[in-house]
């Protein structure tokens, strides 16, 4: 950056704009708000799932954006929203219906916050290792098979909202077309709202069926006229749970690989070296995780929605981060808002989740593919089948008076399957080798 560690040079002459340069400042302002309209489809979404307050945790979406930016000297944009990864075990640690407020959230907190500080520790051996251990201890195989996973240990969640019939799953699946249109025939800035597109026509439809015909229980919006339009967000303390931290903390191995996914991405698309930034990003996300999770927030990561505008717009300025983050404080710090998200209908979040859910999985595929794993190597495959069989099916360990489910046994069983095998596999070359150069 020129100047100084925070000063962006304008850039009003057209092309590229770098993260040390800024638009005019209404340009910026407008940019800025379109990155918060793109991380909030998935970050509201994501507390809903797993019964959290959504403004508490748009709020810490925007406070850990903040921190991103000072620890990584506002070198490196990025936005870090809520992560999908923490549902599945947030749901097993809680013991969360599927609807409603959840009632163990400082249960859940607690792993949360071991998952940052994890993930902190990690950022801070990168600073002094450098990365190269974390791609050889996860690399692609391994990566694209922990996040099919759970893709698929979240499906029973997803079905469970969508019901078994009737008004509610017609919603459901109306939701769940409405999203994929928008995805694939959607242009522009619509295109890259899929999320919000959809749950907005899966809301009004339920609106005609329900407040209108008369088919199932109706939208109540007496909340949301009785909500103020500023005020504090609900914030709530961990509750200590050896448990939910035994199932939540490795959750961090995810954010790593997600986080470490997102700044090579980002250096691709602005030809400049990154790597010097990844164990403070790494830090920062950490940081932001713990702060989130001792206020009631989820945990956070870095968001693929809003490198896809970068990827669309070619703007890379930070200060569009400054600006988004800002925002998302003010929409946190609006009661009313977040009871319109809490009238969201299940078949609606259900539809949502199917959606979501199947894109997980189908992302974990998607890190294989851009990676061209090989799975005509005999180790690649048997990871990936056991890891991706562990999830689906829940695998769930007992070790004393705690108990290790799906996600936990598919990453941890994952990452020692692949050095176990790996390291068999280098000791067999070894050893042919040598038997090669025997006389």
């Amino acid at each position: 950056m020129s100047g100084m560690p925070f000063g962006w040079t304008l850039q009003a002459s057209g092309g590229d704009v770098a993260p040390g340069q800024r638009l005019p400042w209404p340009q910026t302002i407008a940019m800025g708000m379109q990155h918060v309209v793109a991380m909030f489809g998935s970050t509201a979404l994501a507390p809903i799932l797993m019964g959290f307050d959504p403004n508490t945790a748009i709020f810490f979406s925007g406070l850990g954006t903040l921190l991103f930016f000072f620890i990584t000297g506002g070198r490196l944009p990025s936005y870090l929203g809520s992560s999908f990864a923490f549902i599945a075990v947030v749901i097993a640690a809680s013991h969360y219906a599927g609807s409603g407020p959840n009632a163990n959230i400082g249960v859940a907190l607690c792993g949360i916050f071991a998952a940052g500080v994890l993930y902190l520790m990690i950022g801070l051996v990168v600073r002094r290792a450098g990365v190269a251990w974390i791609e050889r201890l996860m690399p692609p195989a391994v990566t694209g098979a922990i996040v099919a996973a759970i893709g698929l240990n979240l499906a029973p969640v997803a079905m469970q909202s969508v019901g078994k019939g009737g008004f509610g799953t017609a919603i459901a699946l109306l939701t769940v077309v409405a999203v994929a249109l928008v995805a694939v025939k959607g242009s522009g800035i619509a295109r890259r709202l899929p999320i919000l597109i959809g749950a907005a026509c899966g809301y009004g439809c339920y609106w005609l069926g329900a407040n209108l015909l008369h088919l199932a229980k109706p939208i109540d919006l007496a909340g949301v006229a009785a909500a103020p339009w500023f005020g504090l967000p609900h914030f709530t303390a961990p509750r200590f749970d050896v448990s939910a931290i035994v199932l939540i903390a490795p959750i961090c191995v995810i954010l790593v690989a997600e986080n470490l996914g997102h700044i090579k991405a980002l250096a691709a698309m602005t030809g400049r070296d990154f790597d010097p930034l990844i164990g403070r990003a790494f830090m920062a996300d950490g940081l932001a995780t713990m702060i989130s999770a001792l206020g009631g927030g989820t945990g956070v990561t870095t968001y693929a929605e809003n490198i896809g505008v970068m990827a669309v717009t070619k703007v890379y300025s930070t200060l569009l981060f400054v600006v988004a983050a800002c925002f998302a404080l003010l929409l946190g710090l609006s009661p009313k808002f977040g009871a319109l998200i809490l009238t969201l209908p299940v078949p609606v979040i259900g539809g949502l989740a199917v959606v979501v859910f199947g894109l997980i999985a189908a992302t974990g595929g998607r890190i294989w593919v851009v990676h061209r794993v090989d799975f005509s190597d005999p180790r690649n495959l048997v990871v990936a089948a056991v890891t991706l069989t562990a999830g689906a099916g829940n695998l769930t360990l007992g070790v004393g008076h705690f108990s290790v489910g799906g996600i936990g046994t598919a990453t941890f069983g994952a990452i020692l399957l692949n050095l176990l095998l790996q390291r068999r596999t280098e000791h067999e070359a070894s050893a042919t080798a040598e038997a090669a150069d025997a006389p």
